[in-house]
């Protein structure tokens, strides 16, 4: 969930050259089974790299408000299917995870850049979408650092492509170690970096995964404000405009009306629904929008760095959830 528009990624690199007619019934048919139950979010994200890399994106100068507004209203919809009060107590489940994470994240970030000599914004967009939301972050705090395009191109390259990885690996191992949904919620709130992977991964596990997980990224969303402010004074450029995650707000106010308004309760499976084939939808696109050019821009030390920091997370905080469970 981005909305930087970044002009040097425009170009598709396709291998198959079809022309623009062909390319655009092939995308929309993409588009319209997603909205199908034949497709689910880790589907819908292979289909969209497959687009980017052998057909390319025919709407790519739209795709970044798209994905900026389907995200935002798929999340908002997933409220009405959720409880007010287990949403609070897996709020505050996550609050020690997410601030540890946290601090964590940019310590070792920092200590990375130093390490791989890596320049210092792209390193710490990269630690910032890490930390707390994956591209949305990094469009929050880019503005107020005033990161050139290349820097922002690297960080949002470095975080999609790592967000592809979890959203088939993290059901696999969840699996595996057999989590609790509750475990498993957790973990992808804290270890994957942008929302429609954490609540991919999570729709894929289970109902109670997903209000776990969607409860907890969105608090942990909330930190892009104090984080953008500090890195305002560690950057030297105060003053500059911090964008407020407005629609987290009307998550809160969807799943509050769902709890306490019972007229409410007959539409909410459907409203639920649409917001499920609509996060897929999202997932199709973002992966449509990862060209062999995006791929291509991100470069090794940063992608390295991403690597370490997201693996170092993750291992941590499973273990503290296992552990301390």
């Amino acid at each position: 969930m981005y909305s930087y528009n970044n002009k040097k990624l425009h170009n598709t690199g396709a291998l198959l050259r079809l022309d623009n007619t062909s390319r655009k019934i092939i995308f929309i048919i993409g588009c319209i089974l997603c909205l199908t139950p034949a497709a689910g979010p880790a589907t819908a994200l292979l289909g969209g790299l497959l687009i980017a890399q052998f057909i390319g994106h025919p709407y790519l100068h739209l795709n970044h408000k798209a994905t900026h507004f389907l995200l935002q209203a798929s999340v908002v919809g997933l409220g009405f299917g959720m409880n007010a009060a287990s949403a609070w107590q897996a709020g505050k489940a996550g609050v020690l995870f997410t601030i540890s994470s946290i601090t964590i994240t940019f310590i070792l970030g920092f200590l990375l850049s130093r390490w791989l000599n890596i320049e210092k914004k792209t390193s710490y967009l990269i630690s910032s979408g890490t930390a707390i939301c994956g591209g949305s972050a990094i469009a929050a705090i880019a503005p107020v650092i005033r990161a050139n395009e290349k820097q922002i191109s690297v960080a949002l390259g470095c975080v999609f492509v790592l967000n592809s990885v979890a959203l088939f690996a993290y059901p696999t191992i969840g699996h595996y170690l057999k989590l609790s949904q509750t475990q498993f919620g957790l973990w992808c709130a804290i270890a994957i970096h942008d929302t429609s992977s954490v609540v991919g991964a999570a729709s894929k596990y289970g109902p109670h995964a997903l209000e776990v997980a969607t409860t907890v990224k969105l608090a942990r969303a909330l930190w892009i404000i104090p984080i953008a402010f500090l890195s305002s004074n560690f950057f030297g450029k105060r003053n500059e405009k911090v964008t407020m995650p407005y629609f987290i707000g009307l998550f809160v106010l969807a799943l509050v009306v769902n709890t306490y308004v019972p007229a409410v309760s007959s539409l909410a499976p459907v409203i639920v629904h649409i917001a499920k084939a609509g996060l897929t939808l999202t997932l199709f696109l973002i992966g449509a929008g990862l060209s062999r050019q995006v791929l291509a821009s991100v470069g090794f030390k940063p992608l390295l760095q991403g690597l370490i920091l997201w693996l170092a997370i993750s291992v941590v905080s499973l273990f503290a959830i296992i552990t301390l469970s």
